[in-house]
């Protein structure tokens, strides 16, 4: 019976120890938070902004009527012909414009014709000035000899040698031969003066001409207004419109105003939408990855050569400015890359997505992402017994956030401050303090979110490869 007693204390204190054993191990593992860790290691970093967008020409335009409302009669290409500047693209009904050059083109010949026979009008008194000219000399010349004569006979009359009848007709041939000078002397006026009225209608029917000429520009301008003329090289993208129906000019973006969109596609973008978060980061010339929806299993590269100055509200697409939503809404900013693609391969309007490289870093320091959280300055600090209540200013220092990382050291989870510089796909680059091969803690994410300064922890990877945010 002794025996049987004795096995039993021998059972209850061994059940005792282990149990005392176990509470001891309890007690001390009380407060241990269970983490996962990974090295800081060095890495050849990207930064790269996603955004989404639509393929689109460089250049396009929409191809509106200048004239009318007036039916359209012709239609000369089709969707996705090739066309050449200068081309006839469609015409307008014209038969007033049509009617009207013809009839200023009749006034545009008369004219013409009076100015020609200005012109040979002209020419007749220039004529009749160098005739009448002519004349003038003529009968100079004979009064000059008329008065050689004249002088003469005086001498002889005087000398008693001549008659005075014979006197007396050289006399009278000499007065006739003045007064024939002075006729033609009044002709040469006249003719002068015609002249002078000759060039002056002349002078009237070139202004006729001018204004005729300009009558019949207006006119031809007019009537070119009804034909669609494309402004430059490309291809038609979208042709909304068939013959017989009619257009109106002057309403931009109405259905009725657009005979075609002609694209010039020797130079395609990506037009993308960035996120006002990341378009600081975007710069011009920047490389691009571009995939597109229809065209799977394929990338293209592409640079970035336009950078919009003005947001979009995401829900509107309109400037922020223009918008009538709330100024907290969500922005946008238009960012166009230029494809290297080739223009028979794509389509305006295609669906894409676009990754730009914002940065690169080769052999950087970096750490996963999700290593990274803000604690603020005062729950770093070393809390006593019976401390007191701190001061405003001090209350208010406490408050300041700072950015860090969970370093193991002893045992304990030590937090760092760090500085950080561009960011990667899952890693992030650090600048200042890490140092390679230092022990950080990358999860979970909840503890993450609750780890106190200098906690004791106990390392466990098994569960490393479970998505951030998993509980352990």
């Amino acid at each position: 019976m002794k025996k049987k007693w004795k096995i039993v204390l021998i059972i209850v204190l061994i059940v005792v120890i282990a149990g005392a054993v176990f509470a001891s191990v309890k007690i001390s593992q009380r407060g241990i938070v269970t983490v996962q860790t990974s090295k800081v290691a060095r890495l050849d970093l990207t930064a790269i902004v996603t955004a989404s967008g639509e393929v689109k020409p460089r250049n396009y335009i929409n191809i509106g009527a200048n004239a009318g409302p007036a039916p359209i009669t012709e239609i000369l290409v089709k969707e996705g012909d090739h066309v050449r500047k200068g081309q006839v693209l469609a015409r307008l009904a014209n038969v007033q414009p049509s009617a009207d050059l013809n009839a200023q083109s009749a006034a545009l010949n008369s004219s013409l014709a009076d100015s020609s026979a200005s012109e040979a009008n002209l020419k007749s008194s220039d004529d009749s000035i160098a005739v009448a000219q002519a004349q003038v000399e003529h009968d100079r010349a004979d009064l000059a000899q008329k008065e050689v004569d004249f002088k003469r006979s005086k001498e002889l009359f005087d000398s008693k040698l001549i008659s005075s009848q014979d006197y007396e007709a050289k006399k009278s041939t000499f007065d006739l031969a003045k007064a024939v000078l002075a006729s033609s002397e009044q002709k040469v006026t006249q003719a002068r003066s015609a002249r002078a009225q000759a060039a002056a209608q002349l002078s009237s029917t070139q202004k006729k001409v001018t204004q005729a000429q300009a009558m019949v520009s207006r006119s031809r301008d007019i009537l070119s207004q009804f034909d669609a003329i494309a402004p430059l090289d490309g291809v038609v993208t979208n042709l909304p419109v068939r013959v017989g129906e009619t257009v109106v000019p002057g309403i931009q973006n109405s259905a009725s105003s657009t005979i075609m969109t002609i694209a010039d596609m020797s130079i395609i973008t990506a037009e993308v939408h960035v996120d006002e978060t990341d378009i600081v980061s975007v710069k011009l010339d920047q490389p691009a990855d571009v995939t597109i929806d229809a065209i799977p299993n394929r990338t293209f590269k592409g640079k970035v050569i336009e950078i919009g100055d003005t947001a979009i509200v995401r829900s509107t697409g309109v400037a922020a400015s223009q918008s009538q939503t709330s100024s907290q809404e969500a922005k946008d900013f238009k960012v166009v890359i230029a494809l290297d693609i080739p223009e028979d391969l794509v389509r305006p309007g295609l669906s894409c997505t676009a990754k730009i490289v914002t940065a690169t870093r080769k052999d950087a320091l970096a750490i996963p992402i999700q290593a990274l959280t803000v604690r603020q300055k005062g729950q770093l600090r070393p809390q006593k017994p019976g401390q007191q209540q701190p001061d405003p200013a001090t209350q208010k220092d406490d408050k300041q956030e700072i950015q860090g990382v969970f370093v193991i050291n002893a045992e304990k989870a030590v937090f760092r401050k760090v500085d950080t510089g561009i960011t990667g796909t899952s890693d992030i680059e650090v600048l200042s303090g890490l140092q390679p091969g230092d022990q950080i803690v990358t999860g979970t994410y909840e503890v993450i979110r609750t780890l106190k300064n200098e906690a004791k922890v106990k390392v466990d990877n098994s569960k490393a490869g479970a998505p951030v945010g998993a509980t352990g």
